[in-house]
């Protein structure tokens, strides 16, 4: 049973070190691209959060005849959080406003992603501006599992 624990706590440290490696954090989804995306777009808004736009990339593939898998990214966020942030790091602005990517893989599976506030606060190297990652990240985790599982 010790061995059993050990590998489990192995196997969560290395996914967790792969998806933090690559900034991009993933919440899998039990609703088809379009309903997900439905669904964050209208818990940001309740959250009081500006939309920016939302990207249909498939739609746009059939206007030229090409073919993809359904995708789309909502461009959102929040200036009284994102300025902070920038405040922090003015070249931060190259990745706010926030985004999330709602897709369907090649196994059918719908995911919801985003980048994760911290690796943006390593990617500028941002100092004093944990509290404001910490919050990004909050607010983000619980969009997320809400717009994917509840």
């Amino acid at each position: 049973m010790k061995k059993i624990i050990i590998i489990g706590a192995i196997s969560l440290f290395a996914s967790f070190f792969t998806n933090a490696s690559d900034g991009v954090v993933k919440h899998q989804s039990k609703y088809s691209v379009e309903e997900t995306a439905n669904r964050f777009e209208q818990l940001a808004i309740n959250k009081g959060m500006t939309i920016f736009t939302r990207i249909d990339h498939a739609q746009n593939a059939r206007n030229i005849n090409l073919e993809l898998r359904p995708t789309e990214v909502i461009i959102f966020g929040n200036p009284k959080i994102g300025t902070r942030l920038m405040q922090c790091s003015q070249n931060s602005a190259i990745d706010l406003p926030q985004k999330v990517l709602i897709s369907k893989d090649a196994a059918n599976k719908v995911w919801l992603s985003y980048n994760d506030p911290h690796y943006l606060i390593n990617r500028h190297h941002i100092k004093g501006c944990d509290g404001v990652a910490n919050k990004i990240s909050t607010v983000l985790n619980t969009l997320s599992q809400d717009a994917t599982s509840n």
